[in-house]
This record gives C-alpha cells, sequence and structure tokens, in this order.
C-alpha cells in the first residue's frame, strides 16, 4: 500500500567561521582553552563595553553566500534577538533577520526517488554563538553546573533553507554538500566533533499531494550525519504514527537521544517566541563593498559536487564512483592525471575514465590508508591502464605490476619486461608457447580433433604452468584452441 503521506524537512545549519578572533572583539577563536580564559568585557557584555565587527568574518560570510549561490545585497543589518538564557550574557544575541548578508541561494543534491532536487536556501545570517553550560556530577547534592563563556562571541553564519527535502537521506545530502562547499573554499574545518559544524532540523509530515505545510516539530543540537538521518527518520515515523491515528502532532523543540534512537520532548512551541527583533544601536549598518564580492567570486574554486557532476557527464562515471572521487581535492587531481595520461598512450576516454575510477578507489585508496600516501606516479598509473586496455598485459598480472610501480616508482612498460609479462596477453610469446605445448601432445592433440573439447583443460594446465601462471586465462585458452585446430595431422 502506497504511503499516504509526505515528508517535509528544512535544515538550519551552524557555521563556525574559521577567523583568528571572536566576532566582536579580539579574543582569540580556539578550542580547548581552559573555561572562561578566552573571554574580555566584550564577551561579559560588560557595561561600557562596544563591539566591533570582524572584518574577516564578513567576507567570509560572504564568500559562503556566493559558494551558495545566493545574492549578497550590498548593504546588512546587525539586530538584537532577545531571550534569557544562562550562557547568554548580554540577555540577547547579536545576530541578523530582516536584512541578512546573503539571501535566495540554493544546492542541487540526488533526489530521494531519482533525479535532482534543488533545494533553495533562504538565507545565510552572520552571528555571534552563546556561551556553553557545562553540567558535571549527578542528581543529587554533588549535582552542579557551571558557565565557561570560551564560545561566547564566537562568530556563526546560519543557514537557513525552505522546506524543500522530501526525506532523511535527502537532507543527509544536502548537509554534506553544504559542508563540503564551506570546507572547500576555506570558509571553516566544519569539524563536527569540535562543534564547528551544527544542524537543527525541521521536520512535519502531511497527506500526501497537499500544499500546506504539516505541524512543524524542531529538532535541536544534530552533530553528526547518521544522527540528523535517524533522528529525521524516526520522527517522520512518529508523526505519521500519530496522524494516522487521528492524534494531533504537538510544535515543540525535541532532542534526540543517541542512545535509544528516538526524539523526546525538550519544549513545546505553541506559541511563535517574541524575540524583539530591532536594529543593534551600537552597530551601524555594514555596508558590503562590490569590489570584495567579485574579488571573492573570482576565488571559488570548483566545488566537490560540481566536479562530481562533471565526472558523471563528461566521463560516465557511476555517481557512487564520482563522489568518491571528487570529494579530495588530490584524489581528483589524481584521477584527472591518470586520465589524461592513459588518453595520451592512445586509450578512449571513457575507457580510460571507467579503468582509473575503479582502480583509485579500490587499490589506490586501500594503499592510501595502508602506507598514508598516494599510490604509483599517476601518470604510470595511466601507462598501465593503457596496456591493460590494449590488451598489452594479463588481467590476472595487472595488480603484481601495480604493486611493484608502488614499491619502485618505475613505468608500466619498464616492470612489464622485467617481470616476463610481455606477449602474455595475446602476442607472439603467448602464440608459440601455445602451439609448442600442442605439439608436444599429439594423443590429446587427436583428442580434440575427434571431439573432445574437455581436453583443452589438459593443455591449459601445461601451458600456465610453463608459464608461470602468468598468461591471461583467456587469451590462453583462445591462443590453445587455435593451436589445436591450426596444428597439422600427424
Amino acid at each position: 500500500m502506497a504511503d499516504p503521506y509526505e515528508t517535509v524537512i528544512g535544515l538550519e545549519i551552524h557555521v563556525q567561521l574559521g577567523t583568528r578572533t571572536k566576532l566582536f572583539c579580539g579574543c582569540p577563536n580556539t578550542f580547548g582553552a581552559p573555561p572562561n580564559t578566552n573571554v574580555c568585557p566584550v564577551c561579559y557584555a560588560l557595561p561600557g563595553a562596544l563591539p566591533v565587527p570582524n572584518q574577516r568574518a564578513l567576507r567570509l560570510a560572504v564568500r559562503a553566500g556566493l559558494a551558495l549561490d545566493c545574492t549578497v545585497p550590498p548593504e546588512s543589518v546587525f539586530e538584537r534577538k532577545n531571550y534569557f538564557y544562562p550562557d547568554l550574557p548580554k540577555g540577547y544575541q547579536i545576530t541578523q533577520f530582516e536584512h541578512p548578508v546573503a539571501r535566495r541561494g540554493g544546492l542541487t543534491i540526488p533526489a530521494a526517488g531519482g533525479g535532482e532536487r534543488r533545494v533553495r536556501i533562504h538565507r545565510i545570517q552572520l552571528e555571534e554563538d552563546a556561551g556553553k553550560l557545562v553540567h558535571e556530577g549527578f542528581p543529587g547534592a554533588d549535582r552542579h553546573s557551571g558557565v565557561d563563556f570560551n564560545r561566547a562571541g564566537v562568530p556563526l553564519i546560519e543557514i537557513v533553507s525552505e522546506p524543500d527535502m522530501r526525506s532523511p537521506e535527502e537532507a543527509s545530502a544536502y548537509a554534506r554538500t553544504l559542508r563540503e562547499r564551506v570546507v572547500a573554499c576555506g570558509i571553516s574545518d566544519a569539524d563536527m566533533e569540535k562543534g564547528n559544524l551544527r544542524m537543527d532540523g525541521n521536520i512535519s509530515v502531511r497527506r500526501r499531494g497537499e500544499e500546506g505545510l504539516g505541524v512543524k516539530v524542531e529538532l535541536k543540537n544534530l552533530n553528526s550525519f547518521r544522527f540528523l538521518r535517524r533522528a529525521l527518520a524516526f520522527e517522520a515515523g512518529r508523526q505519521r504514527e500519530a496522524l494516522s491515528e487521528g492524534r494531533r502532532v504537538m510544535q515543540e523543540t525535541r532532542l534526540f537521544d543517541e542512545a535509544n534512537g528516538e526524539t523526546r520532548a525538550m519544549r513545546s512551541k505553541e506559541e511563535a517566541a517574541d524575540y524583539r527583533y530591532f536594529p543593534d544601536p551600537d552597530i551601524p549598518p555594514i555596508r558590503v563593498p562590490g569590489g570584495l564580492v567579485a574579488e571573492e567570486r573570482a576565488a571559488l574554486p570548483e566545488f566537490p559536487d560540481q566536479r562530481a557532476a562533471r565526472f558523471r557527464e563528461s566521463d560516465g562515471l557511476r555517481p557512487d564512483l564520482a563522489r568518491t572521487i571528487a570529494a579530495r581535492d588530490h584524489l581528483a587531481a589524481y584521477y584527472e592525471t591518470v586520465v589524461a595520461a592513459a588518453q595520451a598512450a592512445g586509450s578512449p576516454r571513457k575507457q580510460a575514465a571507467a579503468a582509473a575510477a575503479a582502480w583509485i578507489t579500490t587499490e589506490v585508496l586501500a594503499f592510501e590508508k595502508e602506507e598514508g600516501r598516494l599510490a604509483a606516479p599517476a601518470e604510470h598509473l595511466g601507462g598501465l591502464i593503457h596496456l591493460l586496455a590494449a590488451g598489452k598485459l594479463p588481467r590476472n598480472a595487472v595488480r603484481e605490476v601495480f604493486l611493484a610501480m608502488c614499491r619502485t616508482g618505475r613505468d608500466a612498460p619498464t616492470l612489464v619486461a622485467e617481470l616476463g609479462l610481455s606477449d602474455l596477453a595475446g602476442g607472439d610469446r603467448l602464440r608459440e608457447a601455445a602451439e609448442a605445448i600442442v605439439a608436444r601432445h599429439p594423443a590429446e592433440r587427436d583428442a580434440w580433433r575427434a571431439g573432445r573439447r574437455q581436453v583443452v583443460g589438459f593443455f591449459m594446465g601445461r601451458l600456465m604452468r610453463e608459464l608461470r601462471g602468468k598468461a591471461d586465462p583467456r587469451e590462453a585458452r583462445r591462443a590453445l584452441e587455435q593451436a589445436l585446430d591450426d596444428a597439422p595431422s600427424a
């Protein structure tokens, strides 16, 4: 039975910017310092302390907007978002709302049902982080909490998507693609273990075909793509079950219990919070120089998802292979050099690309994992791939040549000769060896002539033993059958 419900997902992703100092003061933007050591009067919001915006943070926020296909308006405004929480010393957060640093962008991701989906980005706002509550001990007499303000004032961008995703897998693909882009152009290291990229999911379920949105539930502080998928999948199921039983889905904020794989209520959001946004009177509107936008746009690299799309379209790679190779700059460059070398040697582009992708995602990555470096020189691997494609090297000997290439750094033709593999993939040496074997066993040759085709196994064993197992089995069998058919009668 078809699922009568549809999942609707939007994400809010917080990315810590890779600046040397905080957003509005000169305190270090570092991780792991002892509590409350990277602080100053601005961090503590002491009377008379005034914020001074970090120009590097503005530049990185603009870069993020351009990297995510957003429009960067000429002016943005910092506003005060008023709410009380122990780790927010001012009683408000300096953020952006009505006039953010970037808006109306998007990313294209693989759709759950095949094809592609465009996920729109509503806005990117530049803002400060809050401090961190630290809870120690166990409930009871020894339970206590403290506040570490080291993170207060750390520069963030919050990237708010439209509710355009339709499955946890699409949400994960969007978040991964976004992370790849911010890392690729140096906006952030996006280290999720350090909290440098955090995700909030907004999810609702509606009847399939409806235009309006269902009741939204917010899932807070998801710090891995696996947890994001699991939390969204559980919540989609929970809401479906409630709707199918005629129960109401409550608008609320929920947390994901990683141990049990379930979400649990954190606080109700039945009424919209009144944050009383207004422009921060201490910070004038920020003018974004047109030259800055042009400079940052010109410096954008080719992003991993764009590179993977190029590999799929121009080289015909499978999507999974294209994504694996494109995800890392050095691996993508290695792949392109391998393909170019095989092509220069005479292999067709798509044939070279398919072989290069297969070798890189298996043997090369395995070697890198074990040895900590890429395997053979890329030009030499391209030459090896060409020899294989051109039928000049036995398939069962390719790995032997590859490993020798990794050890010595020498090229494929040199190693093929040194290892005694020349002409064993269908050349004169293989043909002559097959003819000699047939000539030495006339009784078995006559059995072949009499129709006993299974006797070819007898010849195969002797031929492979004579060539020390280095011949291509398919070519060896073909050479033997030809020799048996062409041999003169006794």
